[in-house]
Parts: structure tokens; C-alpha cells; sequence
């Protein structure tokens, strides 16, 4: 079996600490993998003058997968979100943010198993702000029957194929009746689709106001949430608040061709190098990668030696999750619960 080339962007912050852990879980885990590092991110920008240089978006385009590690975006001025450039660039039109609970590390909240598919290409992150008047900036939501109709089908395929039960569309139509109504449209017709298709995924939509109370208060009447961009941004470190926060949230964003996986939190420079940062978030992000590329064995392998570690050794744990461990101390062990799974699974 030839090795698989994937793009490695270390990213900003805590991202070169928990990218690395996450790339060497991947290679306990036995999968053939060439690194390719390319720059990202604040950075990037600080050496290139660009925080997305056309080479590292040339190079993820020609291997197809990359792992890349939370990049720091400034706040209210400085460079565009590297993130958000990147997904425009690519095509990466599905977010997936799997939430679930991890083994040793439940909340009051109980057991939590659902997937936040967000449409990652428009709506509010469009981009498109202008001053109209001296303190009145407008700012435009673009919904689009394309990005709607693909996001929709790819909801369906993805309950599908992971055998998941329901889908349910979040909007807000009864307010924005013809963004939110062409949004909502475009599910139903996708359900419609589905069905027709023989599929067995059952369909229906909630007030984005109204889910997030249901979320807090009975989160085990959902299964797959397909959002809008800004809803989906939301509603994702909401249900990964759930689970015990940001630090246990995996990601991936999928296209056409290509898929850029990556934890759902920040790059946290006020930890950055202190060797305290929690890798699980991006170790699962890795997970996610090894399905993708095709190793669902590795998949598994990575989840159930996280799972080990979480139970069991709690010593190793860091601040953020209780513990007094470390970043290498908590990789360690989970590289050494990943080797301790069969190597098929």
C-alpha cells in the first residue's frame, strides 16, 4: 500500500503543539503517511505578507486531504481569516462537527451523539460589509439555491452512509422568509430526493432560536443539525460545550475533491508553548482523516485509544479537561492506547 500524501499546516498559537500530536497518533496508528508542511496563518502572513500563500492552496488541491492546525485570525482588523480563505479557495462547501460524548469525561448532559453539517461557502461569512452612512455599516446574508441544494444532499448522503437516523434543517424563516425560506426549501426537496432514492433518513427542521433550548435541555432528540454558516459557527461551540468544550470537537471540511480536517477551537496564544495544550480535539480531527483516506481501522483505532486514555488515566489529563498532565504526556498515552487496539477493528 503506497503512502498517503497529505498536506500538514501546523498553524499558529497552540496549533503547531496539537497538529503534531495529531500527526503522530496517525502514524501509531499504521497509517503510510508522506507529510508535506506548508505555511498558514498568522505566520504566513508575517513572513509571506499573505496568511494563505498560493502554494499552500496549490498543494492541498494537488494531494487532495490536509491536516491543519487552528491559525490566529485578528480581531476587528489585520489579515482575513486564513480559514475562511481557504474554504472559499477549495470548494470546502460541508463543515462536519461530530459531537459526542468522549468515554470518562461525561457532562450532566448525558450522552451526546449528533453531527453538525454547516454550509461553509456563504451566507453572513460572505464577506460583503459596507458603509453606508458615518455609523451604519450593512452587512449581507447570501443564500444561494446552489450552495443550499448541495449542502442539503450532501446532509442526506452523509446521515446515510454513517447510518444515522434523521436529519433536521435550522432556520429562520419565519423571519427572513426568503433566505431562510429558500434554505429550508431546499432541504425539503432534498428529503424529497432521498427519499425517492430508497433512503431510510427521516426529515425535519427547528427554529434556530428554539434548538439551541432543546439542546440544553433535551439534546438527545437530535441526530444530524444542518445549518446555515453563521447558525452551524454557533450551534457547534454551543453542542461542543455539551461534551466538555472546544478541546474534545472534532472537524472536517469536505468538497467536491478535496478535505481539510481540523479541530473546531481557536489557536489559544495565551497558552502557546507552555506545553499545556489539549490535543484530543485535533487527534479526533486526525480520526476523522483516516476514515476519510479510507482507514476506517485507524478511525476506530484513534477513537478507542482516546477512549482508553480518557477512562483510565486521568493523571495524564490536561488542565483544561481537570488534569495536571501535559500536552507530551497525554499524547504519549494515547499513542500507547492506540498501539494496544488490534490492528484491524
Amino acid at each position: 500500500m503506497s503512502a498517503h500524501q497529505i498536506i500538514y499546516l501546523p498553524g499558529d498559537g497552540i496549533g503547531p503543539e496539537v497538529a503534531m500530536a495529531a500527526r503522530r497518533v496517525v502514524d501509531a496508528a499504521g497509517v503510510e503517511v508522506e507529510w508535506i508542511e506548508k505555511p498558514l496563518g498568522l505566520g504566513a502572513f508575517e513572513k509571506f505578507g499573505d496568511a494563505l500563500p498560493k502554494d499552500t492552496v496549490d498543494a492541498v488541491r494537488a494531494t487532495g486531504v490536509a491536516l491543519k492546525g487552528p491559525s490566529t485570525t485578528p480581531i476587528g482588523g489585520g489579515h482575513v481569516s486564513a480559514n475562511v480563505r481557504l474554504r472559499k479557495e477549495l470548494e470546502l462547501f460541508a463543515n462536519v462537527r461530530p459531537v459526542k460524548t468522549v468515554p470518562g469525561l461525561e457532562t450532566s448532559h448525558g450522552a451526546i451523539d449528533l453531527v453538525i453539517v454547516r454550509e461553509n461557502t456563504e451566507d453572513l461569512y460572505a464577506g460583503f460589509e459596507n458603509e453606508v452612512a458615518p455609523g451604519v455599516v450593512t452587512c449581507i446574508k447570501v443564500i444561494t439555491d446552489r450552495a443550499s441544494r448541495r449542502i442539503a444532499r450532501f446532509a442526506f448522503s452523509y446521515a446515510q452512509r454513517w447510518d444515522r437516523k434523521k436529519v433536521t434543517a435550522v432556520h429562520k424563516a419565519n423571519i427572513m422568509k426568503k433566505a431562510d425560506g429558500l434554505f429550508l426549501d431546499c432541504c425539503r426537496q432534498a428529503a424529497e430526493e432521498s427519499n425517492n432514492a430508497g433512503g431510510t433518513v427521516t426529515f425535519n427542521d427547528v427554529l434556530v432560536d428554539a434548538l439551541c433550548m432543546h439542546l440544553v435541555t433535551k439534546p438527545s432528540r437530535y441526530d444530524v443539525l444542518l445549518l446555515e454558516n453563521l447558525y452551524g459557527d454557533i450551534v457547534s461551540d454551543l453542542a461542543a460545550g455539551l461534551i466538555g468544550g472546544l478541546g474534545l470537537a472534532p472537524g472536517g471540511n469536505y468538497g467536491a475533491e478535496t478535505a481539510v480536517f481540523e479541530a473546531i477551537h481557536g489557536s489559544a496564544p495565551d497558552i502557546a508553548g507552555q506545553g499545556i495544550a489539549n490535543p484530543i480535539a485535533m487527534i479526533l480531527s486526525a480520526a476523522m482523516m483516516c476514515h476519510h483516506l479510507g482507514r476506517p481501522d485507524a478511525y476506530r483505532r484513534i477513537r478507542r485509544g482516546v477512549a482508553s486514555v480518557t477512562r483510565e488515566r486521568k493523571d495524564v489529563l490536561t488542565p483544561d479537561l481537570g488534569g495536571s498532565g501535559d500536552t507530551e504526556g497525554l499524547t504519549a498515552a494515547i499513542i500507547a492506547g492506540v498501539q494496544a487496539q488490534p490492528a484491524t477493528i
